[in-house]
């Protein structure tokens, strides 16, 4: 989402300028604390659990390690769709057939729906500011079945084009058909997360087999936020949350049955999808999965480039902007209608465009372990201009992150034009060069590693922000720099509209969605890599990343895993961090020498703990410097002394540091050098000596 993706990255540009710190920090012991001058504070150093978390680990599908637990599932929903597009209307009309794989403990008593398309009805809730471009009849239901019997679906029979009278004997027909069956029921047809009641439960390590029909018309026209528009007038579609979904069901809170607001992302299951697309002929069609027919669909001299595409670093052109229609973009077609078909392994969504006159460019990215792997641009002959770098920058992404956390999982990446210029999807970027370093980044989290972005979004999007630092470092040839990030957090500690991260991101409120979800991230992990180092940040996310692959997992199981891939008790610190708004707003209170030893006091007035991390920079010349056990030299005149956060584990505020480097004048002390700790005010935290002194 480029827009938020675009005043998160100004957050974090503001504050990339500091120079940077040693990757690892040297920890001991040091003297007792001074008196607090503040009321003592109560530091919390467990992890905070729910009740949702409690069960899991109770269960066995969870535990303290942070990895899957023994008794770990989740269910699997598998895909066929027939779909047909309308360009006149704008409508899509579809038939989907998917198989429900339960593999719970338990029966299924009912399945929850996602019909995101009801979020364009006129009475649909919505968050502020994503407005929906066009009012629309919501997805309109026509038939559906489990295992053959049919499902009354009455919630959802109103709209659709069809008459009131129609619509009645649909709702007859239906209801009769159900109670005939046994009872079968759709309950809130209308809203974006609807239910099927079932008369017969899945048996646990069974499956079942929902039929659906469906049809509904891809909004067009001036939206806010981004799926809010799906199309330019009736030439190009970009269908997103288009079929009929089913929902997740998990062992954490059952059944997701959150409403599609906008905002929020998504939080789907894996499965296979087989997705057969009609469109007319000539219009290209791109999206989720290998092209199963380019013979039936694509020209000779298409096919022939495209089998280039994977032997260079050149951009291909496979249609050019002045190829159009039957016989030149596509292969001809005597019905005038051609059916492209995709397969997709393990993804948990499919999404794709299409339009009249696509430019198709491809190029390639050689991912490690490997090889290369094709990445394909469409985009409308006007648009060029935005996406001249669009594959070079994709590529480096794909190979810098495949190195960063896992090899890139999936056969193929396509960027595509259309009106939501900044959105991921399997195998799927809707975007320009604008965002497709950090769209890029999407197909790690959530498409491989798949939290609930509904709830925790910035399992995904923050972390995407994190490694977008190191990405565009990277490409620069330049060192990643985290210093600022933390401290910037104090100036927004303390603001009413902010909740915490663990709060559900579908309901964060406008003011501070972009920043809880995108930018708060990297301003945590900056101030661990303060704590740790960004290395040890870095191959600890990575493991955690490869045990999570194609799985769901919470903030606990992350939560737990880093302090065991660290070998650190850092409940203090994911406490502060994600539970609460709190900052540390440290100072140093005062600095005094005797004799040998010059004392410094810090004081810490918020209620988020942290280390205390000092640099001494001592007079050119005079006694020696001695070593002290918990201070690194950094160069010839300066030395770095690290207190670990425990000193602040009984409550104090203010904490004394006693330096013995010896005879050697202390001329300057800096707190919190690599400004990795969130303060409201850092012009407290230097102290220089006075000349004479």
């Amino acid at each position: 989402m480029p827009r938020l993706c675009l005043r998160a990255a100004a957050l974090l540009l503001a504050v990339l300028c500091s120079p940077s710190t040693p990757s690892a920090i040297a920890i001991a012991q040091v003297a007792p604390a001074a008196g607090a001058s503040r009321p003592p504070r109560a530091v919390r150093r467990d992890i905070p659990l729910t009740n949702a978390i409690r069960r899991a680990m109770a269960a066995g599908t969870r535990d303290s390690t942070g990895r899957p637990g023994a008794k770990y599932w989740q269910l699997r929903t598998d895909y066929a769709i027939d779909v047909s597009l309308d360009p006149a209307t704008a409508r899509l009309r579809g038939t989907a057939r998917i198989t429900v794989h339960n593999t719970s403990p338990g029966p299924l008593a009912t399945i929850g729906l996602r019909l995101d398309p009801n979020h364009f009805l006129g009475n649909a809730p919505h968050a502020a500011p994503w407005v929906p471009s066009e009012v629309t009849d919501g997805m309109v239901l026509s038939r559906m079945t489990v295992n053959g019997a049919p499902v009354n679906i009455a919630s959802n029979a109103a709209g659709g084009g069809i008459s009131a009278e129609g619509a009645r004997a649909i709702q007859n027909a239906q209801q009769a058909a159900a109670n005939a069956a046994g009872g079968n029921t759709l309950v809130n047809g209308r809203a974006t997360n609807a239910v099927v009641r079932l008369a017969a439960p899945i048996a646990a390590g069974s499956q079942a087999v929902l039929e659906i029909d469906w049809s509904h018309k891809l909004p067009g026209g001036p939206g806010t936020g981004h799926r809010m528009t799906q199309r330019w007038a009736d030439t190009l579609f970009q269908p997103t949350q288009w079929f009929p979904r089913v929902a997740v069901f998990d062992d954490l809170r059952g059944w997701d049955g959150e409403l599609y607001l906008g905002p929020s992302e998504f939080y789907n299951n894996f499965g296979t999808f087989d997705v057969n697309i009609d469109v007319p002929a000539g219009w290209i069609v791109s999206g989720t999965g290998v092209l199963r027919n380019p013979e039936e669909v694509l020209t000779a001299s298409a096919r022939t480039q495209l089998a280039r595409v994977t032997g260079s670093d050149d951009v291909t052109t496979i249609v050019g902007p002045d190829e159009a229609g039957p016989g030149r973009a596509t292969a001809t077609s005597g019905t005038g209608r051609l059916t492209w078909r995709f397969h997709a392994d393990t993804v948990n969504d499919f999404a794709w465009a299409t339009a009249k006159q696509f430019v198709w460019q491809a190029t390639r990215a050689t991912i490690p372990s490997k090889g290369p792997v094709p990445i394909h641009m469409v985009y409308l002959p006007g648009r060029a201009a935005l996406y001249a770098k669009a594959g070079p920058v994709t590529r480096h992404a794909l190979e810098f992150y495949s190195q960063l956390w896992f090899p890139y999982q999936f056969p193929q990446l396509t960027l595509q034009d259309g009106p939501s210029a900044g959105m991921e999807y399997p195998m799927v970027i809707n975007s320009n060069v604008g965002a497709a370093d950090h769209e890029a980044g999407h197909q790690w989290w959530p498409m491989v590693v798949s939290n609930n972005e509904t709830w925790y979004g910035w399992m995904d999007e923050g972390f995407n922000q994190y490694m977008n630092v190191l990405s565009d470092a990277d490409a620069a040839g330049k060192a990643p720099v985290f210093d600022g990030l933390g401290q910037s957090y104090g100036r927004t500690s303390g603001n009413e509209a902010e909740p915490p991260m663990m709060w559900n991101a579908n309901y964060a409120g406008p003011q501070f969605y972009g920043f809880t979800t995108y930018s708060k991230t990297p301003l945590m992990l900056s101030a661990l890599g303060g704590i740790v180092g960004d290395s040890a940040v870095q191959r600890a996310h990575r493991e955690w990343a490869t045990a999570w692959m194609y799985k769901h997992p919470s903030p606990w199981d992350y939560m737990f895993f880093m302090n065991r891939a660290l070998g650190r008790d850092l409940g203090w610190f994911w406490n502060s961090w994600l539970f609460t708004t709190e900052s540390v707003d440290h100072r140093i209170a005062s600095v005094t020498t005797q004799r040998a030893r010059t004392s410094v006091t810090v004081e810490q007035a918020g209620q988020m703990p942290a280390p205390i991390t000092l640099d001494v920079t001592f007079a050119p010349t005079g006694a020696p410097i001695r070593p002290m056990p918990n201070a690194v030299m950094l160069d010839s005149a300066t030395a770095r002394v690290t207190v670990p956060v425990d000193v602040w584990f009984d409550g104090r505020r203010a904490h004394t540091v006693h330096l013995t480097f010896g005879g050697r004048a202390i001329t300057k002390v800096v707190l919190d050098p690599g400004h990795r700790f969130p303060d409201r005010d850092p012009s407290d935290n230097s102290w220089t000596a006075k000349a004479g002194k």
